[in-house]
């Protein structure tokens, strides 16, 4: 959970559920989305596990890490076929037994009339005691138990389904991210960068080297909570990489919280 001397911080952890992810054969497209969209809102992503579809492995995951962050967010799993097993594995973590949800089973029977198979129904069960998760696509709700909020995987569905959640979150601050480039190539600066870390603790400078239209270079992603701080930080970086020979020293504010590498 987060420090108690940090009240300001709020973290997330995103366990991403499935052999087709692991396999390769399915490119996971919700980090991106659901890091960008949490840490915009105050609440930071430290930890992604991505698992197989194997229950012990679920549960002991969902366990492990619902104890450690504020919350926890899974995708995945959570269909009408036989390997979607990830609603009861849950309930397992929770030593709860899993029941035909009757909101969810409503809802469902209105959205697919004759259709509604026993397999579709199955979207409709969830560990006793869930809330529901309004699914505004496909109708299939996903669930909250506890700090624990099961998504699906489809990349569509989960971020309509996050966004509508956010409301109901509780957010630090927003992390704040800064980017300074240099012509140098990581090598000139590592020394220097690292004495700025020591210097700066509490701002995270992470260093990415590229390459683009012929030309190497470095970004300085500057990342913190404290806008005072974050500000000298970058002012120092900028001093640094300019006394070690920088040139084409150039600064961005990355409102999407993404570096560019």
């Amino acid at each position: 959970m987060s420090d108690a001397s940090s009240p300001e911080l709020v973290t997330a952890c995103l366990i991403i559920i499935g052999n087709e992810i692991l396999s390769g054969r399915t490119q996971d497209k919700n980090l991106a989305f659901t890091a960008e969209t949490l840490n915009k809102n105050g609440i930071q992503l430290h930890e992604v596990r991505v698992i197989p579809d194997i229950e012990d492995k679920i549960v002991a995951t969902v366990n492990e890490m619902r104890s450690q962050f504020d919350y926890v967010f899974t995708s995945g799993g959570i269909g009408p076929t036989h390997d979607d097993i990830t609603t009861a594995s849950v309930a397992k973590a929770f030593s709860l037994p899993v029941i035909m949800h009757p909101v969810a089973e409503k809802i469902l029977l209105e959205y697919y009339g004759d259709s509604a198979t026993p397999e579709r129904m199955k979207m409709a069960t969830t560990p006793e005691g869930a809330s529901l998760i309004d699914n505004p696509i496909s109708k299939a709700p996903g669930f909250q138990m506890e700090n624990v909020y099961v998504l699906p995987g489809v990349p569509t569905i989960l971020q309509v389904m996050l966004e509508g959640l956010l409301p109901h979150l509780k957010g630090g601050k927003a992390v704040l991210s800064r980017s300074v480039t240099t012509d140098l190539k990581e090598g000139d600066i590592a020394k220097a960068l690292g004495h700025l870390q020591e210097r700066y603790p509490e701002v995270d400078l992470g260093s990415y080297p590229f390459f683009k239209n012929g030309k190497v270079g470095t970004s300085i992603v500057a990342r913190a909570m404290d806008e005072a701080r974050l500000d000298r930080a970058v002012q120092d970086v900028k001093a640094m990489m300019l006394a070690q020979g920088g040139a084409g020293v150039e600064e961005q504010t990355l409102n999407d919280h993404r570096s560019e590498m």
